[in-house]
């Protein structure tokens, strides 16, 4: 295993960091860690270790490498004061670099508030009363959901507070789902940093409909369970005898000529560096750096329960900290290695997230294919190398797969599932803005925007982005049928925004243009877009204000290693967006710079009974599609199948073929598991 200064911080540097400010700062007790995190070295600092390191490695060992000093930014709640800070802790010299207050702004919500948030409410007399108002008594079956404000539903009189609001749920009984138990037109709010309540919202009641909101099995009504007619599943064995084609070293991982590491924070979760593809012996870069820097998830219902519903599940809560455990057989499947993430509690104290993220191969069916009327078939089976990541948040499940392809593509697609947010609806009562899903039960309609982040290195860090479009060409003598169609390329030269646009399938290359192939033309590869939904929303409305890169496609920008967050650093509370549509205000150039490509996509969730009470997983994705970044196919070398896919194998007596000669392991290897 070894060390690099990309990898992600260890517990021990989590625990240093925490002593240097509880040292130096008084940060203890009364103070919140919000985050922490390592502060990647520049491309500067990196390159020089890179050129260090590499005769070291070549002599068997490490000699005189140029290391960048670890760095780690925290973010520090004062709570007594309601106050926000923001630190550099060097973890090679053991002080603090910078330190300094952030006014007016209020930090990530932690994982150790919202479980406190619930406690203390809990507890409360008139919380209980409100409770014992509806008929609820057995406590152990409520669950308070605590979210987080928006600047524009903020009431005057709670400006100022670190503030949350609470929905209620109930469960049927022990172990059954809370999320078909609304306890609709009751919330809470409640300041966060005290914990004490502030308000409890009793605005209307509905009695409880009989609902079918059961998924775990031994839960679910005998009547439909006995309704099934399913059969049962036969064993899917995935076995490679002779283990996995790929390897990891650290955090290092190799593949068919790829090459990248995993990286990790509380805020994106998994990241990916260094992307490169080895062609005809030459490593050639592609991405810097691959992360998601924003979700943003808003409930398009104007109701009382819904009015407050727009979540910033990176901003206001972070990935990293909602990463769960994969299981082998549930979540990943095959020969799997997985790879531990590190984080912190609210106090700074470390804790592991074992098999955080699952690495391994599988088969996709085709590659390529011809046969030939005399030669017969030649035919290559296509692996893709998958690193995964799962969180929850809240009721949703987001899958997070990056698919690396022996072809040079590059695949990341998201899938939604988990539980639908519901509301219970008087006889006969409306509901223009969701979809009934269970008896008097509607559903809100809402939307699940993410944004990459695409730090892209195409052969270097001189890159321009074009913007990619058909054209169809007037009938006249030259095209009398009608048929001509053009490519047009247009450079986008200044930072800005630009939108998806159906009609011409647009797309967006990212070129190299001081590199050409052996055609004589500029190396690409272009972000074919996926998922690309318009936000529908009026460009006055605050959502959208808070917002704002969820109201266009794609945004170019230079790379600015302090430009991370595309609607501001500080979304919890906001109500302006200090990302993007301040940032390209300077109008900087992104011809020939090294640059960063946002793209918007998502799912337009019209909610449907199908959804319910667990929703099958909905799936988006989009692909990095190598354009002229190689000679020809890059897969010629892939080789084929063992025994039956062999050259020509169209002309072989397949009756002569004995069925033995085919490997049918019935039992899967035990999967051996890398830290």
């Amino acid at each position: 295993m070894t060390f690099h200064p990309l990898d992600p911080l260890s517990a021990a540097e989590f625990t240093k960091a925490a002593g240097v400010l509880a040292r130096e700062h008084g940060v203890g007790t009364g103070w919140r860690f919000a985050s922490i995190e390592l502060v990647e070295p520049s491309r500067a600092e990196l390159a020089l270790y890179e050129r260090t390191i590499a005769p070291g490695v070549a002599d068997g060992g490490v000699v005189d490498a140029a290391v960048p000093e670890r760095l780690a930014r925290a973010v520090v709640l004062d709570r007594s004061a309601n106050r926000t800070w923001v630190a550099i802790v060097s973890l090679d010299t053991d002080r603090v670099l910078e330190w300094g207050d952030v006014p007016g702004v209020q930090a990530n919500f932690t994982v150790d508030e919202w479980e406190e948030a619930d406690a203390a409410l809990r507890a409360h007399p008139e919380v209980i009363a409100a409770l014992a108002k509806r008929g609820i008594t057995a406590l152990e079956h409520v669950f308070i959901d605590t979210w987080t404000y928006g600047d524009a539903v903020i009431p005057d009189r709670y400006r100022g507070l670190r503030l949350g609001w609470a929905d209620v749920w109930v469960r049927a009984g022990t172990g059954a789902n809370p999320y078909a138990g609304p306890v609709s037109g009751l919330h809470f709010v409640i300041d966060v940093n005290t914990m004490d309540l502030l308000e409890v919202e009793d605005t209307f009641s509905v009695d409880p409909p009989a609902v079918m909101g059961e998924y775990v099995p031994h839960l679910v009504p005998e009547r439909i369970r006995a309704a099934s007619t399913r059969p049962p599943v036969k064993p899917l064995d995935i076995v490679q005898s002779e283990g996995p084609g790929f390897s990891i070293d650290g955090n290092l991982v190799r593949w068919q000529n790829w090459s990248f590491r995993v990286g990790f924070n509380y805020r994106e979760g998994m990241t990916l560096h260094r992307v490169s593809y080895t062609d005809a012996g030459r490593e050639r870069p592609i991405a810097n750096r691959l992360s998601f820097a924003e979700m943003v998830v808003p409930y398009r219902d104007p109701s009382v329960d819904h009015f407050r519903r727009t979540a910033f599940d990176i901003g206001e809560w972070g990935l990293g900290f909602m990463t769960t455990s994969l299981e082998l057989g549930c979540d990943c499947l095959g020969e799997i290695r997985y790879i531990d993430a590190v984080l912190h509690n609210s106090a700074g104290e470390p804790y592991t997230i074992p098999n955080a993220f699952c690495v391994h191969e599988e088969d996709n069916a085709v590659l390529w294919k011809h046969v030939d009327h005399d030669g017969g078939a030649e035919v290559r089976r296509m692996r893709r190398l998958v690193v995964s990541f799962h969180v929850t948040v809240a009721n949703y499940e987001y899958l997070v797969y990056w698919r690396f392809y022996q072809d040079g593509n590059i695949e990341c697609e998201v899938r939604a599932t988990g539980i639908m947010v519901v509301t219970h609806l008087e006889v006969g009562q409306p509901h223009p803005n969701g979809t009934l899903v269970d008896e008097r039960t509607y559903a809100p309609f809402h939307q699940h925007f993410i944004v990459a982040r695409l730090d892209l290195d195409i052969d270097g860090t001189a890159n321009t982005v074009f913007r990619s479009e058909t054209q169809i060409e007037p009938i006249d003598d030259a095209n009398p049928l009608g048929l001509a169609l053009t490519q047009r390329n247009t450079p986008i030269e200044t930072e800005g925004f630009d939108d998806f646009d159906w009609n011409t399938q647009r797309a967006w290359k990212v070129v190299n243009e001081q590199t050409r192939n052996g055609l004589g033309t500029p190396v690409s590869y272009k972000l074919v877009p996926g998922g690309a939904i318009p936000s529908f929303f009026h460009e006055s409305a605050p959502a959208l204000q808070r917002a704002q890169v969820i109201g266009h496609t794609v945004w170019v920008t230079p790379n600015d290693p302090g430009q991370r967050w595309p609607c501001g650093e500080f979304v919890n509370q906001s109500g302006t967006d200090h990302g993007l549509p301040e940032w390209i205000q300077a109008g900087r150039s992104v011809r020939d710079v090294d640059l960063v490509l946002w793209y918007t996509f998502g799912i337009h969730h019209i909610t449907r009974p199908e959804d319910w009470p667990v929703m099958p997983a909905d799936v988006v994705s989009f692909w990095l599609k190598p354009v002229g970044f190689f000679d020809r196919n890059p897969s010629l070398d892939v080789e084929p199948s063992p025994a039956h896919c062999g050259p020509g194998h169209a002309d072989h007596d397949h009756a002569d073929h004995d069925p033995a000669d085919h490997d049918h392991p019935s039992t899967e290897t035990e999967p051996r598991r890398t830290a």
